[in-house]
């Protein structure tokens, strides 16, 4: 199985294990909600649900009228197939989250993994975090070496492109701090009004399974499927 084909199977057990879906759906959320999926195409898709049947970790099951034209078949609609999560493949997906090593934080599915932090424990989310904080030190660490190597020799705009990335990656590298720092002290960037207050807040903070993100402005929060750097 291909890196991302393993991604895109992760992405769909985490979707679904919030909630019953069927194709036309999940492409939708894989698309606007995890947008590193933006190039994946029906072609991607379904052959991946189908893998994910029959492996048993998901069952279709009849939701009534299509409303997937590419799904349907020219001459009408037909009864939309709704993909739902079975109990071992809630289980095989638990134990993808519970994963942290370098596959974890490439720049191909960093994104999908933090898509899903809200479901990850803090342990884990952790772990995860650092591990691509580090490998961006070290490709920083690598890019200023190989600038200081050939400056000499760049022109203008070819220098201005590598500082370009460089910054991009020094954007990430502050946010991944921000991040860290939030998930040490147990702050929580969204709480809804029903949130609990006081002691049964406290609780919940060291429970291990609220989310940690900092608050800060949108328009200086990096993406962390970027990968400029290379």
């Amino acid at each position: 199985m291909s890196r991302r084909s393993g991604i895109l199977e992760f992405a769909i057990l985490g979707l679904l294990r919030e909630s019953p879906m069927h194709g036309y759906e999940l492409r939708k959320r894989l698309n606007t909600s995890l947008g590193v999926f933006r190039a994946f195409s029906y072609g991607s898709l379904y052959p991946c649900l189908k893998t994910l049947v029959a492996n048993g970790w998901l069952i279709e099951e009849s939701g009534g009228a299509a409303e997937d034209p590419l799904a349907a078949p020219l001459t009408g609609r037909r009864a939309k197939i709704v993909y739902r999560l079975t109990a071992e493949g809630k289980e095989h997906f638990e134990e993808l989250l519970s994963q942290t090593g370098p596959d974890a934080y490439d720049d191909e599915s960093f994104a999908a993994r933090f898509a899903f932090f809200g479901q990850t424990s803090r342990d884990v989310r952790m772990r995860v975090l650092e591990g691509r904080r580090s490998r961006l030190e070290e490709r920083l660490e690598k890019m200023r070496a190989s600038l200081a190597r050939t400056r000499e020799r760049l022109d203008d705009y070819t220098l201005e492109l590598q500082r370009h990335g460089m910054e991009s990656v020094e954007r990430e590298v502050r946010w991944l701090n921000e991040l860290i720092e939030s998930e040490r002290s147990g702050r929580d960037r969204r709480r809804s009004p029903s949130a609990p207050s006081g002691d049964d807040a406290a609780q919940q903070d060291t429970s291990g399974e609220t989310g940690g993100l900092p608050r800060h402005r949108d328009s200086t929060r990096p993406d962390p499927s970027d990968d400029t750097a290379t």
